[in-house]
């Protein structure tokens, strides 16, 4: 069993007042397989120290001195890809080949997006006599969360290193093995000390702190929505940037016209992917009046056939949840559903059956659905789908926007100009049109409560930079 300690100033430390330790439980099999030494303020004074002098020549090397560094993270990464695989699987119970083939592979492809785009990034661009430049804004605080751990983690870490930032990362104490891997992969790579920094510990004890901290220049944050307002309310004594990430509650509507076999097939799927454990996932199920019941039965039996297991088996099925505490609460809100009237079509409460130890959870569809119920309005985060029946376009649309929250949005339709009428009305980050996905160059993050700020590509990188005007500099 694993003991994890925390990386500050190039070395591997214990905690500064020691005593504090967390159990990482495999959800899979409810076992212990590593504790945290957990760290407090004390440890992030360390860690802001280390990267506070780090911070000075790292900022003013080359461009492509920074790029190299990502590089050789990349080829240690790359190198070592297997044992990312399972230390996610083993973590947070992404299946194997999910866990190989989009949470780990994540990582790689966050390098190669960010390369990229900071070799096409216009450093310094001339406005009348001046030079506008873009520089660092300093050291970061980076707190990431255990649904999708390296896909955070590295759409915060290459943008923020190949700016000239400094780090100091808190992950999940749900999900340290995959973070524990990174720093072995920086210690590896050999970059400066201080520049990458890690720190075990909980919100309240590590994350608190880190927002609060005055030599902290910028926090990114990826959780839930009421975890991002203690972020932004405590990082404002320091008037820090703060870039966030929240929840979802994403529609995704499909209209009469649409291949609903196909829709459907993708909607439930996207619904279901990563155990239900995506802010963005399609959890609100809008279907037009005429094919609404033909497409709940469809849904029904979708869910029906979506298998449960062992996330360390390949194939594709669904694994565990991630925590007692995420089954505990996904288990609520089925049971919520049910007292709501909601028409429970598949699945329900308890485990799947042959599933008796583990957090698994049963696939879950409810009909039915209005938006005034709070199954339609809260994040589940679980495998659980809600439908709601929408009279015609404008309909449609006002219930899709009649949330909090912001994220994405999904519409289904053979009819391309609707499309593009309707996903302009979206009030969302991102929408999905017949199934499309996202790539990592396009900017990610919501509007209102899905948080604010852009992850991905060159909108990730700008958030690690600040803009200097230099006036006179091409005075003659």
């Amino acid at each position: 069993m694993k003991s994890l300690r925390h990386y500050i100033d190039g070395r591997w430390v214990g905690p500064a007042t020691p005593g504090s330790t967390y159990a990482v439980v495999n959800p899979a099999d409810e076992e212990q397989v590593a504790e945290i030494q957990m760290g407090s303020a004390a440890d992030v004074d360390l860690a802001v120290a280390a990267a506070g002098r780090a911070f000075p020549a790292f900022a003013t090397a080359p461009l492509a001195e920074r790029l190299d560094a990502l590089r050789r993270i990349k080829a240690v990464f790359v190198g070592r890809f297997d044992e990312m695989v399972h230390a996610i699987t083993t973590e947070m119970g992404a299946p194997l080949d999910l866990s190989r083939k989009s949470q780990a592979a994540a990582g790689p492809d966050h390098i190669d997006a960010t390369i990229i785009a900071a070799l096409q990034l216009d450093w310094e661009t001339r406005v009348g006599e001046s030079n506008v430049v873009r520089e660092p804004i300093g050291v970061c605080g980076l707190i990431t969360p255990w649904n999708w751990p390296i896909n955070q983690i590295m759409a915060k870490v290459a943008p923020a290193l190949a700016a000239g930032c400094t780090v100091v990362l808190k992950p999940s104490e749900q999900a340290p093995l995959s973070a524990q891997l990174v720093a072995e992969f920086v210690d590896e790579a050999r970059l400066p000390e201080g520049v990458f920094n890690l720190v075990h510990g909980t919100g309240p004890g590590v994350g608190h702190a880190m927002s609060a901290h005055p030599r902290i220049d910028m926090m990114s944050f990826t959780g839930s929505t009421r975890a991002g307002v203690d972020v932004a309310r405590t990082a404002a004594e320091t008037i820090k940037r703060v870039t966030q990430e929240l929840g979802g509650k994403s529609p995704n509507i499909v209209f009469a016209d649409s291949d609903l076999e196909k829709a459907m097939t993708e909607s439930v799927r996207r619904c279901f992917s990563n155990t239900g454990q995506s802010c963005n996932a399609p959890t609100r199920l809008l279907v037009e009046d005429s094919v609404y019941e033909a497409a709940v039965q469809i849904a029904a039996r979708l869910a029906e056939n979506t298998r449960v297991g062992d996330p360390a088996s390949p194939g594709r099925h669904l694994g565990p949840l991630a925590s007692r505490m995420q089954f505990d609460k996904v288990q609520k809100c089925i049971e919520m559903g049910i007292t709501e009237g909601a028409r429970l079509i598949a699945g329900g409460l308890g485990r799947p059956a042959g599933l008796a130890r583990g957090f698994y959870v049963r696939p879950t569809v409810f009909a039915d659905v209005h938006n005034q119920m709070r199954i339609a309005r809260e994040e589940i985060f679980g495998p659980v789908l809600c439908v709601l029946r929408f009279k015609d376009l404008d309909d449609a649309v006002e219930i899709a926007n009649d949330t909090p929250y912001g994220l994405a949005a999904y519409l289904h339709t053979r009819d391309m100009h609707k499309a593009h009428a309707v996903a302009r009305r979206l009030r969302v980050g991102s929408v999905h049109i017949n199934g499309t996905a996202q790539g990592y160059a396009e900017p990610f993050g919501g509007y209102r409560q899905s948080g604010n700020g852009r992850e991905c590509g060159v909108y990730g990188l700008l958030e690690f930079l600040e803009l200097k005007s230099i006036n006179g500099y091409y005075a003659a």
